[in-house]
């Protein structure tokens, strides 16, 4: 994915560096590079996101579920209890 990127904005660089006047060349970089490959790399990394999301998810479901399996207090048996 980034060697696509990088290969565009050196593409739109020397597009950029070829205009006329220096507002042209700015123009020319910012909608022609830097945002096409800002989206690009958005939703390139959208499934990535998604992933790490459910991943942070399901352990915080988790260290919910083991709180919840121990509680703070030991429960008391009666057979080993001090009042028999």
């Amino acid at each position: 994915m980034y060697i696509v990127i990088i290969g565009w904005m050196y593409v739109v660089t020397l597009m950029a560096a070829t205009e006329t006047n220096f507002v042209a060349g700015i123009v020319t970089f910012l909608f022609y590079g830097a945002l096409p490959c800002a989206v690009l790399a958005y939703l390139m990394g959208t499934k990535s996101r998604r992933l790490k999301r459910l991943a942070q998810e399901e352990a915080e479901l988790v260290s919910q579920n083991a709180q919840k399996e121990h509680p703070a207090v030991a429960p008391v048996d009666e057979k080993t209890s001090v009042n028999q």
